[in-house]
This record gives structure tokens, C-alpha cells and sequence, in this order.
């Protein structure tokens, strides 16, 4: 998954990239709301984090214009008041979820999750693909009954593949959802990670196939 965080606390915004780097997500961060407004006109993210409180405007800002433009990206709202009433604002202007500061990053780490399955319609974290089960939580595939534990990019491509089975990403689309813009990686690195999850699932019915000139998409055979 492609996060943003846009938010102005340098040490909290390295702590929570971290953090969520750590799951295997590829976050960008956003000081401020010029430098997001610049990030969202370029790249789809699949999630969020939005602080209200910004040195060149309010969050809230953001937010509602985000709305208005039909945005139907989940955003979590990260802010130092905790009454009600600002609670209340920020749901009705659209956000999806909040969170009061200081975060703890395993609830953040779970609202995230939370957030993102009730936007795809998904009760849980476990996927069915022909024989194979993917557990996003764990980072797992069940193959005939064992667990085999993916690396942190090797997850998220998957996850990539596995919301989408049919669909052709090209190498430039994976790069992007798997590499933030402050990583310097050539389209060589997707040809490594399909390499490693076609070892995965040999002998498996899902298969990630080469479609020449085009890219990768996953196929259940």
C-alpha cells in the first residue's frame, strides 16, 4: 500500500513513516499542505494520514477540497483535540476515521487496516485466491496447508496483484506503488520481486504472468 502522511512535526513524522515502513508500505511525507496538494496531483495513494494543524493552512482545508474533487481516497485525521465537537467536524467533512495525539502506533497500525477493508468491502484480512490464502495481517500465503512468510515488498506487490487478479500493472505502475519518492530503484527491482513471489507459488493455481510490452498481471488457472 502508498501511504501519505502530511504532517508538520518532523519527529513524529519520521517516527510514524518508520513505522509503517516497517509493515512494507511505501509512505510519502508531506510537511506542509503545498507540498501535499503537489503529491496528490501525481500519484494515487491508497491512504491518508492528515494533520490539522499546518504551518501554511488548516487541514481541515484539505480535507474538505479532497471531498469536493469526488476523492474517494480514505483519509484518517491525526489531531491534538480531543473534544468532541472537532471530532465531530472532521467526520462530517469526510474523514474516515481519527485519531487523538499522542498516537500509538499499534491502534494507528490498526485503524489503517480497519479503514482500508471497509473501503474495499472486506469483513477481514484473509483473501481465497484459487488454492492459496493471503493474510495481509501476517504477511502470509497458505499453500497446501503451510504458511510461507513474504518479505516486506514481496507482500506488497502481492497485495497489489491479489486486490486485482486480471489486471495488468507495467513495471512503471509497480515502482510507483512500491517505492516512495525519496527511494532512487531502477524497474529491474519489480523483475526481482515477481521472480521471488513466482517461487512462492509454483505449483500453486495462481500464477503471475509476463504480458509482453505490457507488464505483469495475476492469473488463477
Amino acid at each position: 500500500m502508498r501511504f501519505l502522511l502530511i504532517e508538520d512535526n518532523a519527529r513524529l513524522a519520521e517516527a510514524v513513516v518508520d513505522r509503517l515502513r516497517l509493515d512494507g508500505h511505501v509512505v510519502d511525507h508531506a510537511p506542509d499542505l503545498d507540498t501535499a496538494w503537489h503529491f496528490t496531483a501525481t500519484t494515487r495513494y491508497d491512504l491518508i494520514l492528515l494533520d490539522i494543524m499546518l504551518p501554511d493552512g488548516d487541514g481541515r482545508t484539505f480535507l474538505s477540497r479532497n471531498r469536493d474533487r469526488q476523492s474517494k481516497t480514505p483519509i484518517i485525521v491525526l489531531t491534538a483535540r480531543s473534544e468532541v465537537s472537532d471530532r465531530v467536524g472532521v467526520l462530517d467533512l469526510g474523514a474516515d476515521d481519527y485519531m487523538v495525539k499522542p498516537i500509538d502506533f499499534s491502534e494507528l497500525e490498526a485503524r489503517c487496516r480497519a479503514v482500508l477493508r471497509r473501503r474495499g468491502g472486506e469483513s477481514r484480512n484473509v483473501l481465497t485466491l484459487g488454492d492459496v490464502g493471503f493474510d495481509a495481517l501476517s504477511g502470509t500465503l497458505k499453500i497446501a496447508g503451510q504458511d510461507v512468510q513474504l518479505r516486506a515488498r514481496e507482500l506488497r506487490l502481492f497485495e497489489v496483484f491479489a486486490k486485482a487478479p486480471g489486471q495488468i500493472y507495467s513495471k512503471t505502475t509497480l515502482v510507483d506503488r512500491l517505492f516512495s519518492y525519496d527511494e532512487d530503484v531502477s524497474e529491474n527491482a519489480i523483475e526481482v520481486y515477481v521472480g521471488r513471489l513466482r517461487r512462492h507459488l509454483a505449483d500453486t493455481q495462481v500464477q503471475i504472468t509476463t504480458v509482453r510490452g505490457l507488464g505483469y498481471k495475476l492469473e488463477i488457472v
